[in-house]
C-alpha cells in the first residue's frame, strides 16, 4: 500500500474545511434562494454506498420539486427541474454540500461517483470494485463525459481510476473538472436530466 492513500485523506479534509469557509456565503445565499424556490428545505439528503459498501448520508442541495401526479407518484424529472435548480445544476452548485461528506470521512474531492444504494445487487464483482476507494464529488467517469455516457462506459473509468489513482491523476481530474463546469460540459445526456437508472445490463 502506498502513502498516498493517507496523504489523500488528509488533504481531502483540510482542503475542505477551507472550502467550507470559503464558500459559506455563497452557500447560505443559494441555501435561501431555493428553500423560497421550493417552499421547502433547500438540501437533499439520501443514503449511499461509500467505501467497502458502507452506507452514508450524501447531501446536495435539492433543485427539484416533490410534484406528484394524481396516482401519487413523482412527475419526471424535466418537469421538477425549476429554471433557479436548472442554474445551479449547470454551475455545479448543487454539490457544495458534500464538502460536509468529505469532512465527515464518507467521501473524497476525487473518486467515484456514489450511485444508488438499490444498484448494490447489480453489480458485477469486478464493478464491485468501485467501492475499494472513497467516492467522490468528481471523477474519471465525470471529466469523460458525466451523463452523456453509458454505465460500461463509466465502470470502466471508475475502475481505471482505482487501479491507477495517483496525485498526478488527481490534479489532472481537477483541471478538468474546472475546465468542463466552467463551459457548463456534460451536464445532461441530451434532453435528460438525470442519467437512465441502472439495470444491472451494460
Amino acid at each position: 500500500m502506498t502513502i498516498y492513500p493517507i496523504f489523500k485523506a488528509v488533504a481531502d479534509r483540510v482542503f475542505a474545511a477551507v472550502l467550507l469557509v470559503l464558500t459559506l456565503p455563497l452557500s447560505f445565499t443559494v441555501a435561501l434562494l431555493l428553500a423560497f424556490s421550493l417552499k421547502g428545505s433547500p438540501f437533499f439528503i439520501q443514503v449511499r454506498p461509500g467505501r467497502h459498501e458502507r452506507h452514508f448520508k450524501l447531501i446536495k442541495f435539492r433543485t427539484m420539486t416533490s410534484d406528484t401526479d394524481s396516482n401519487g407518484q413523482l412527475l419526471p424529472d424535466l418537469n421538477r427541474l425549476t429554471k433557479l435548480g436548472a442554474l445551479v445544476r449547470k454551475t455545479s452548485l448543487d454539490e457544495l454540500p458534500q464538502l460536509l461528506n468529505i469532512l465527515k470521512g464518507d467521501m473524497s474531492f476525487i473518486g467515484p461517483r456514489p450511485l444508488l444504494v438499490e444498484y448494490l445487487p447489480l453489480y458485477s464483482e469486478e464493478e464491485r470494485r468501485r467501492h475499494s476507494v472513497k467516492p467522490g464529488i468528481t471523477g474519471l467517469a465525470q471529466v469523460n463525459g458525466r451523463n452523456a455516457i453509458s454505465w460500461k462506459q463509466k465502470f470502466h473509468y471508475d475502475l481505471l481510476y482505482v487501479d491507477n489513482m495517483s496525485l498526478q491523476m488527481d490534479i489532472k481530474i481537477v483541471l478538468l473538472t474546472v475546465k468542463k463546469v466552467l463551459g457548463a460540459e456534460g451536464v445532461n445526456a441530451s434532453a435528460k436530466v438525470t442519467m437512465s437508472k441502472y439495470n444491472g445490463h451494460n
